[in-house]
């Protein structure tokens, strides 16, 4: 008599496995285990040597000594998108297996369409979407007006994993983009689409076949609530590179590698979403300023760092007569906590009385991590520069972090954000007295270090 399919419960979070069901995972999530039947028939052993090779594909043939395994250099190969091949560290390694992921509209299946175009004019490439159909796909290619090469850009809208490799194999595809992983399936695996069993059973396919025939495959992920990749953990650890597209507020977006078996995971890419599509932006501290030609008080101009790069950007700050019993605090792109903590600096150190509502935005829609506090300085400059009707010269860059004491704390990577500062004709750089260096000097700018927020006020009025 066959035995009954053993009932097990999978964590939709980490993957982890139980036997009966509980409310709360191991790995500290609650109400996430998921019920599914798998075969009891088969021993672990037995399952364990079912599966061909690892998740590369490789059949295991003993251990060998490291000087008798050839080694191969990882080809690179451009895609002309500059943000793209600057995050992947120099281009897209052929065989390669790449997750992307991102918030429903932020631009994965309109980047990818690109770069589909864009691959279809040197290899036969392939385009699975599983959620749209086939028309709708043609129509976003022809809205954006993509060059792709028509006898080598195939279209498939299919859900079986199977299918989809019988597809890759019969035309010879060396390029293609899998819409997405949560909504394919596979026979070897139980559960329903997105099931971490079916999504993790489905990614070990795909790459176990890119892996042996040398196919670059890009594949969207969806995320849940937490802005995580949705389905096991075990997701992660298949493919080779990660990246993530940020959506910020407007038509920013940006692009981080959040694991690159190929490069670094330290580069972030700037992309501006418009009509045409996602474009890369090559000089992005130029959408980050407004472009005035005018001067006028609450405008400051600081240097972030994004990843291991610099950006400046212009912080604004409006305040007016409050019209109500309590003054309000308005700020887009910026931590709301951390300005009620600057301007209690103020309040105990400047003594400034600050009984006005106060509005902060950041140019270009920009929004900044709680954990850059280098635009401290520039953030109440901008509100004195407000408050009390002084101007501060756009050609000044203002970067620094505000400690509680009103001490000027200094700040990571100083010498390369005045560098770009310097680069973008900046004539005066005020930065704290710690970050100081003589190189600095050789730039063309003037460099003014502060101890202290009395000291910036002072040089500044």
């Amino acid at each position: 008599m066959a035995k009954a399919a053993k009932i097990e419960f999978v964590c939709t979070e980490c993957g982890m496995n139980y036997q009966r069901w509980q409310g709360q995972c191991r790995c500290g999530a609650w109400n996430t285990l998921a019920e599914f039947k798998s075969s009891a028939g088969q021993s672990k052993k037995a399952a364990t040597r079912s599966v061909v090779g690892g998740y590369a594909g490789g059949v295991g043939a003993g251990s060998k000594k490291i000087n008798d395994i050839a080694t191969t250099e990882a080809e690179k190969q451009l895609t002309g998108i500059g943000e793209l091949d600057r995050v992947l560290s120099g281009g897209v390694t052929t065989g390669s297996v790449n997750i992307i992921s991102g918030d429903p509209g932020a631009g994965k299946t309109t980047l990818l369409s690109d770069l589909v175009a864009r691959m279809s004019q040197r290899m036969p490439s392939l385009y699975c979407t599983a959620e749209e159909s086939l028309s709708q796909f043609k129509n976003r290619v022809n809205r954006l007006k993509l060059d792709y090469n028509p006898d080598e850009l195939y279209l498939l809208s299919e859900t079986s994993v199977e299918t989809i490799i019988e597809e890759l194999d019969k035309n010879n595809i060396k390029f293609a983009v899998i819409d997405s992983i949560q909504a394919v399936v596979t026979d070897t695996a139980n559960g329903s689409p997105g099931s971490p069993s079916q999504v993790k059973s489905a990614a070990q396919a795909l790459t176990q076949y890119c892996k042996q025939n040398d196919v670059t495959m890009f594949i969207i992920a969806h995320v849940n609530k937490n802005n995580e990749i949705a389905g096991p953990q075990t997701l992660v650890h298949i493919v080779d590179a990660l990246l993530h597209i940020d959506t910020n507020d407007g038509q920013i977006r940006t692009l981080r590698a959040n694991k690159n078996r190929f490069g670094d995971i330290d580069t972030v890419g700037i992309f501006r979403m418009c009509e045409r599509g996602m474009l890369s932006v090559d000089n992005p501290s130029e959408i980050f300023l407004s472009g005035s030609s005018t001067d006028s008080p609450g405008s400051t101009i600081t240097c972030i760092r994004k990843g291991n790069r610099n950006l400046l950007l212009e912080i604004q700050c409006l305040t007016t007569e409050t019209e109500a019993e309590f003054p309000q605090r308005v700020c887009v792109g910026l931590n709301m906590n951390r300005i009620k903590m600057l301007t209690g600096i103020l309040r105990k150190h400047t003594k400034t009385k600050i009984f006005h509502d106060t509005f902060f935005n950041i140019v270009g829609g920009l929004r900044i991590d709680e954990t850059e506090t280098c635009i401290d300085l520039a953030l109440v400059t901008a509100l004195l520069s407000s408050l009390n009707e002084f101007v501060v010269p756009r050609t000044t860059c203002i970067m620094g972090e505000l400690s509680l004491n009103g001490d000027v704390r200094p700040i990571d990577s100083g010498v390369p954000r005045v560098k770009e500062a310097a680069q973008h004709g900046f004539t005066e750089i005020f930065i704290p007295f710690r970050n100081y260096h003589k190189s600095m000097e050789g730039l063309g700018a003037k460099i003014t270090p502060v101890k202290t927020v009395h000291e910036l006020l002072s040089l500044i009025n």
